[in-house]
């Protein structure tokens, strides 16, 4: 057993050997943008969308919950944009029929969702107590599920770690936390799976060990440079493949179901492609992203464990957002020792014609995930691959539910995703991320990522339909695109059922505003900070929303 500190030297030293493996059938100098693609998808190709606990859920300390890194997290000031928690957000704990009902409305086959580990284990320890009313809540979701003919993917671990084991053993930084990880999954094979077919351990675990543990700006917010991230993800791959081999040993038999992991990945582009130190780093980029987890599980390159951890994946979902130019750039070694991102030795570039409607970092660039999608093939076998998670977001302060730049963004993606089937990727299924607007992370409710707007100030939560799900829904009823003069008249469609919706919420903005006001004037002692974010802010969402009404219907009126 190494002590601590060689562990991690072993570990980073182990990431830089992982990133200068090449993929060997991979062509960086082949990059082909071709026009649009009229086709469908191969028959029984699963279309879906998904949500994760802890950003929808809300309910956040009901019915024997316990607590999580991130509710800790978020109520600490200044963590989160605007003070913003995910105590309430969606309240998608208490409205599931109203959501599944949603998905019918778009007709999914499958809807992903994550399971709050302290909801079911409130210390995150087995031994302690496991709560019954959190084993109801997911029994009910996913028998509401399969009643309505959608198949659940269920995530066991979307970044809510129980915050007793932060607290008592350091969280991913212990190796304790590997057997606690499996104990939550056995009980979840035990309690659910005779009905959930397929299973992902981790979502995005690059997030929880860069973003957790290296850089501070997720929960737990540690700021570990150069051994935090590099820990944590040792920790997490290990986990990942004893939760594999407790279903394949204990489960499968009697299940037969599916154990995979989701990892995300932005597609690194060399600044030139015929520049052999600038496709080197474009590869270290996308290896610090994706190989780092995926080639251990795919080729059993690593230490100690190589056996036991290859092999570990029966599907692997892919998250993928944007895209970045990438050059060779050497950092100077420093005293104080590395970190994550000074380790990859690039530099990241953005073309500034690239769209970018909501998130400063999501950059809309297509014919990157046609590229990624091809390098996952290449390099690890062409495993049956799923997308997990796939969107943009909107980052206003008012939201306008006629979001053509979303339609814009799902056309061009899912049509670089079918152009990569034709191109030989395995891909089985497609997760529109995500089903509703919902908590962001360190970004709270400034963006939103959803096909449904929620009215986060209407203490029911109500849901309305942006015209992206009229799009989504048409791709998914044709299993594709079938001929450029359907798909064109889609948008169209679409833009023309919005309109209504944007008056309809207007008109509850209105209400919402009157009450407000009725509220503070019998409340004298609200602040003036109050006053300006639930009276003014919705009064000039509201006007933003009938004046795109209006608008929409004069230009509806010209065209007829």
């Amino acid at each position: 057993m190494l002590p601590p500190r060689c562990a991690v030297q072993v570990c980073h030293v182990l990431v830089l050997v992982l990133c200068m493996s090449a993929a060997e059938d991979f062509d960086w100098t082949k990059n082909d943008r071709s026009s649009f693609y009229y086709g469908t998808f191969p028959a029984g190709f699963s279309w879906g969308a998904g949500s994760s606990a802890y950003q929808t859920e809300g309910a956040w300390d009901k019915d024997g919950k316990g607590l999580s890194i991130w509710d800790v997290f978020s109520h600490k000031k200044g963590r989160v944009l605007r003070n913003d928690t995910g105590d309430s957000s969606g309240e998608g704990y208490y409205k599931v029929k109203d959501d599944v009902s949603l998905m019918n409305e778009l007709k999914l086959n499958h809807y992903r969702f994550s399971i709050s580990w302290p909801r079911l284990i409130p210390t995150g320890i087995k031994s302690d107590h496991i709560n019954e009313k959190g084993i109801q809540h997911y029994n009910g979701l996913i028998d509401h599920l399969l009643a309505n003919k959608i198949t659940p993917i269920v995530t066991l671990y979307h970044w809510d770690l129980p915050q007793v084991l932060q607290e008592k053993y350091g969280g991913w930084q212990n190796a304790s936390i590997v057997s606690h990880f499996n104990d939550f999954a056995n009980l979840c094979f035990e309690k659910f799976g005779n009905r959930v077919k397929y299973w992902t351990t981790f979502n995005n675990p690059w997030s929880v060990a860069v973003e957790g543990y290296e850089t501070g700006e997720h929960a737990p917010g540690l700021k570990m440079h150069g051994t935090g991230a590099y820990r944590t993800a040792h920790n997490i791959i290990k986990a990942h493949a004893k939760v594999w081999h407790t279903y394949d040993t204990q489960w499968r038999g009697k299940q037969n179901g599916m154990v995979g992991i989701s990892l995300s990945g932005d597609w690194g582009e060399p600044v030139d492609i015929n520049n052999h130190k600038d496709i080197e780093a474009a590869e270290r980029y996308v290896q610090f992203y994706l190989g780092w987890f995926a080639t251990p599980i795919f080729h059993g390159d690593y230490p100690q464990e190589k056996s036991y951890i290859k092999g570990t994946c029966d599907f692997l979902g892919i998250g993928h957002f944007t895209t970045r130019y990438i050059t060779q750039k050497n950092y100077p070694a420093s005293r104080g020792g590395g970190s994550y991102f000074t380790d990859r030795d690039l530099a990241e570039l953005v073309d500034p014609r690239w769209p970018d409607p909501g998130s400063e970092w999501l950059y809309s660039v297509p014919w990157g995930f046609r590229r990624l999608l091809n390098f996952v093939k290449a390099q690890y076998g062409n495993p049956m691959l799923y997308v997990t998670e796939n969107g943009v977001s909107e980052k206003m302060m008012c939201t306008e539910l006629c979001d053509d730049w979303r339609i814009k963004y799902y056309r061009d993606y899912i049509n670089e995703m079918l152009k990569a089937i034709k191109d030989g990727v395995n891909v089985r299924g497609y997760t529109a991320w995500s089903l509703v607007d919902k908590f962001e992370w360190d970004e709270g409710y400034s963006e939103r990522f959803g096909l449904y707007y929620v009215d986060f100030k209407n203490k029911n939560k109500p849901r309305y339909a942006k015209a992206s799900v009229q799009y989504y829904k048409r791709i998914i009823s044709s299993n594709g695109f079938p001929n450029q003069r359907e798909v064109e008249t889609w948008k169209r469609r679409a833009i023309e059922t919005c309109s209504s919706s944007n008056q309809l919420l207007a008109a509850e903005e209105q209400r919402s505003t009157a009450a407000n006001i009725l509220r503070l004037i019998h409340d004298p002692l609200t602040s003036h900070m109050e006053m300006v974010t639930e009276i003014v802010v919705p009064t000039v969402c509201t006007l933003c929303i009938l004046l795109s009404a209006v608008f929409l219907m004069f230009l509806l009126r010209r065209r007829n």
